[in-house]
Parts: structure tokens; sequence; C-alpha cells
């Protein structure tokens, strides 16, 4: 016994000792029990003085002898309190219970404690891995994982954990899983177009909606999502049947050139605007060299744009008739259905007869919100990132999907890697979520609910699971929607982050499980205090100290929190520190 109840708070307890300080101080966060007539409660020792000392009341143990966390009731003035027996901590971490568990590591209070968690407490629900650079998060996630293939009387053959690698860390953890069970496999792909011996991360652009092709262009402003909207669909028509293309592209054409023809602009510019128009989009029927056909003469259109002395335009009604005739109101359009390729230069080529179409050529307010647009789909087609998006045949979604873990005919990927280091973060941030999107798309369609679990690891998640603009441009953040649905179609997100201040406060909302490693910014553990149910001031303070490769656990697969410290991870992602007392030396 380490003595008797004196004092009892709202979520405290002061015992009186009745022994020695010396004798007692080692017993600083344990738990311990104080055991009423009908029941046991559970508290923590988080404060140990000369002559008492303050415990947290974590739980009870009931007359059915089961742990629940929470209290009802407060332990009783004068009871008795004791160190936990194995018996009990066996209990209350669920050991003897006959389910599917996985080892994680070892309580380092209790001389190594094996901890053993629920499967379906943990990786059924969203999760969150806090703490600072060197703290040991990577190992740890990469020593988790390791450990849920480590059994080989129980192979998780249908897992599907996609990890975003930040830093290309990862595949050195991985990348000889099969060595565990010849059933078991990885698969990566990078972004560094230079690899031959890799697989390059593409993305079939025809899978891409209105919202995806709108994180693709860094659409920041409503009035540009009606345009994206009009060039899908107009790709819809531009990447198939030629003699459509032809006849939509002389109605854009012809409906932007009346538009300036009677704009009431000077002929002079009346005249420029035609020729501008005329030479960046033309057909063969619509150009500057179009013939007008009239009787006993023929004039180029251009010819048509002459100015006399007077400076006026005198071929106005020619010109509107020969437009007319490329008119067609009955043209109807829709938004593409992922049934047919289309590419990069097809979407370019939509994009800028849909910002003819609305209006881009005769407004300044137009041209200033919407230009941009062209600016940002000619950068991506100019840039090193179009290689992301040339895929090479067609696949439907779920073919995508399914090739996408597919090792070969008989064989998927339990793991699959993507080397996300060779992009900016903001190119980064929408490959990651485009991915989230096609597979939550994919997940939510399938007919029985739930059957293709996927887990999406996040590291540095700070970087794109962000408080950003997609919830007032698009109705809703990726991240966020899939921490409020994702749980129960299957889909499952793990963030890994350094500074979770920077984190969507609704997707981490959503997090059942936290662990939370070393942390001293002082913004990051006030968030994490403010968010994570079950932190006390104390706990906030010990996080300050925590080893590396230790963290303090907290959430619905830990009916207590739980200081874990993990193995290491064999073998280890490429985090380490570079060792400079070698480099400089050798």
């Amino acid at each position: 016994m380490l003595g008797k109840v004196i004092a009892v708070f709202e979520n405290n307890v002061e015992v009186e000792l009745t022994l020695d300080h010396d004798n007692v101080k080692k017993y600083l966060n344990y738990h311990v029990v104080f055991d009423e007539e009908n029941f046991k409660i559970v508290g923590e020792v988080k404060e140990i003085t000369n002559q008492k000392i303050i415990v947290n009341c974590l739980g009870e143990i009931n007359s059915s002898n089961k742990f629940v966390p929470g209290l009802l009731k407060k332990p009783s003035l004068g009871i008795s309190c004791r160190i936990i027996h194995k018996e009990e901590l066996d209990l209350i971490l669920g050991k003897n219970e006959n389910l599917k568990k996985i080892y994680f590591g070892r309580m380092p209070i209790y001389d190594g404690y094996p901890l053993y968690v629920n499967v379906n407490d943990f990786f059924a629900h969203h999760f969150a891995i806090f703490g600072n650079t060197g703290s040991g998060k990577s190992c740890s996630i990469a020593r988790i994982i390791q450990n849920v293939f480590a059994d080989p009387k129980a192979v998780p053959k249908n897992a599907k954990i996609f990890i975003f690698d930040a830093y290309g860390e990862y595949h050195s953890a991985f990348n000889k899983i099969m060595n565990l069970n010849p059933a078991l496999n990885f698969k990566t792909y990078t972004t560094n177009t230079k690899f031959e011996d890799t697989n390059i991360l593409k993305i079939p652009l025809w899978l891409l909606g209105v919202d995806e092709i709108c994180l693709l262009l860094g659409v920041d402003n409503h009035a540009q999502i009606p345009i994206i909207e009009k060039a899908l669909k107009l790709v819809n028509v531009f990447a198939r049947d030629e003699s459509n293309v032809l006849q939509y592209k002389n109605d854009i054409i012809a409906r932007a050139l009346l538009d300036i023809l009677y704009s009431g602009a000077t002929a002079s510019k009346i005249r420029d605007h035609f020729i501008a128009i005329l030479t960046n989009y033309n057909t063969r029927d619509l150009n500057l060299e179009a013939k007008i056909i009239q009787p006993g003469y023929t004039r180029t259109l251009k010819q048509c744009l002459i100015i006399d002395r007077d400076g006026k335009l005198h071929e106005i009604q020619l010109l509107t008739e020969f437009l007319n005739q490329f008119i067609h109101d009955g043209l109807e359009l829709s938004l593409p259905d992922g049934s047919f390729p289309y590419t990069l230069k097809n979407l370019k080529e939509a994009v800028d007869f849909a910002l003819i179409s609305e209006g881009i050529l005769k407004s300044d307010k137009v041209y200033d919100y919407a230009n941009v647009l062209k600016v940002r789909i000619n950068s991506l087609f100019n840039s090193n990132n179009r290689h992301y998006f040339q895929y090479d045949r067609y696949v439907t979604k779920e073919q995508y999907i399914k090739e996408l873990i597919k090792i070969d005919d008989t064989n998927t990927a339990q793991i699959i890697n993507f080397n996300i280091n060779y992009v900016d973060d903001r190119f980064a941030k929408v490959i990651t979520k485009i991915y989230a999107k096609l597979l939550l798309d994919y997940v939510y369609n399938l007919n029985e609910k739930g059957s293709f679990p996927v887990h999406l690891i996040l590291e540095e998640a700070h970087r794109y699971v962000q408080k950003d603009s997609d919830v007032e441009l698009l109705g809703y953040n990726i991240f966020d929607r899939i921490t409020k649905e994702g749980r129960k179609y299957g889909i499952l997100l793990g963030l890994i982050s350094q500074r979770p201040s920077e984190l969507s406060d609704t997707a981490l909302s959503q997090c059942s499980n936290f662990l939370i490693f070393k942390m001293v910014h002082p913004q990051d553990t006030t968030y994490v205090k403010n968010m994570v149910p079950s932190i006390t001031n104390e706990i906030v303070e010990r996080l300050k100290s925590l080893q590396p490769g230790t963290c303090i656990s907290f959430g619905k697969a830990f009916p207590i929190p739980t200081i874990i410290h993990f193995d290491i991870p064999d073998p280890q992602p490429k985090s380490t520190s570079s060792d400079i007392g070698n480099l400089w030396y050798k």
C-alpha cells in the first residue's frame, strides 16, 4: 500500500504516503488502484512530494471485471491506494481478449511490458502521429507497419496501405517485405521521371472530374469554376469525333467574333480583335484567309476588315451573315464520364475555347480572373509535371485502382509507396488530394460497402491536410470528407506531422487514436492539448522530455494514456540525421 486518500478533487486524488519517499519516487507515472467495495478505480501517479502523491483518475474496473474509461464515482476518503497488479494491467490493456492484435511496442515504465493493440481499435479508425523532427515518427510508423506483417500465421494479404512519402524515406523499410512471407508485396511509384527501373507516377487525366481539375489548375475564384466545367464539356467533344469538333469550334469562334462586331468598339479595335482571335484560334472553315463569296467577286475575311478613310468598317453586314452560318443553337454539351481518353493537349485546347466562350476577349473583368487559367494550363503543359498525366492507354477508374496495387495476374501489393519527393509542395498537395478523391470515389461506389479497405498514410500531413480554401470554393475538403465519411466505406487516414497546429481542425477532430512523440513548440503543444482527449498539463510537460522512439498514446486502441517505446524498425527508413562527424573528417 502506498497510502490513503486524504482529498478528492475534480479528477485528481491526493494520497498521504505511508511509505518512505525514497521508496515511492520510482512510481511516478505508474498506475495505481483504489479498491472500493464492488469496483476498482484506476489512476496514474502524476506528482510525488515528500508526504503525498497526486493521482489522476482514469477509469473503473467494474463488478464484471471489465475496464471502463472515465469515472462515475470518485475514490472514497480514507481508502487505500496501491500499485496496479500485472493481471489488472493485462485486463486494462486487453491482453487476455481473444481478438486479432498486433505487437506495438514496450512500456518502459513496467520494465518493457509488451503492448499489443486490437487491430480494429487502431486500424479501423483514423489516427494521427505528432512529434518534432528527430523524435522517431518515421521509424515508429515503419515499425508499426512491419509488425502488421510480422506474424507468419496471420498474414493480412488483403491490406492496402498507401504511403505518401514526402522525402523518399520508406522504400528501404518495406522493399523486402516479401522476405517475411512470399504472399506479401511492396510496390513503389516515384515522381522522379529519370528513374527508368521504377514505376513513374502517372494519372489518367480522363478520370478527373471538375473538382480535381480545379485543384490541378489552382482555382482561387468561384467565377473560374464554370470555365473549368465548360472546358471539360468541350473536351468531351474535342477528344473524339472530328466532324463534331469542327462544328463546336466554329460555333464558339463565330459567337465570340459576333460579340466583338456588335460591342460598340471603334472600327480599329474590332479589326484588331478579329485578327488577334483568328490568329490564335482558327479552323479550316473560319480563319483570316476564309473566302467570303458574293455575286461577282470573292474576298477573304481579312480583306473585309479594311477600314476606309472615314475610319469605318463597311462590311459589318457581310461579316455578320458569314459568321451566322456557323452558329448552331442546338449544340449540346455534357461532362465527360471517363469512358474515353483525352490528353493534356486536348484539355489545353478546350480551356482556350472555354475562355473565348465565357467572354475573355470582350471584357477586362472576365480577363482578370479567367486568363490565369490559361497561364496555368500552359505552364502545366510546358513543365515536367506534364509527364505525370501522359498515360499511354485507356483504363477505367476501376482498372486503374486495381493496377495501382497489381504485381502480376495473381498477386497484389499490400504496401504501395508514392515517393513525392521530386515535386514541389503545391503539386504534391494536388497529387495527394487527387488520389484521395479517386480512392474515395472508388470505395464509395462498391456494391459491398467497406469491402476494399484502404489506408492513406500522409507523411508531413500539415502540407496537405490544411485549413485551405477548398471548402469555400468546392464545398468540401477531400481529407475532411474522408475523416467524416471514410470509416464507413473502409478508407482511413493516418496523419504524420511535426506541426499539428497547421492541420485541418475538422480532420484532426475525427481521429480516434494519437501517438505523440517529443514536442516542444508551445503553439503545437497548446493545440494538441486542446484537440486531443485526455491530455492534461502534466502530460504536455512530459511530452517535452520524451526520448526518441518513445511516445504517449491516447484513444480507442489505448484504454488508458500509455507510454510506448517502439523497437527499431528492421530495416529502417532513410530518416536518420546526416552523420556530420564522419562526413567532415573522412
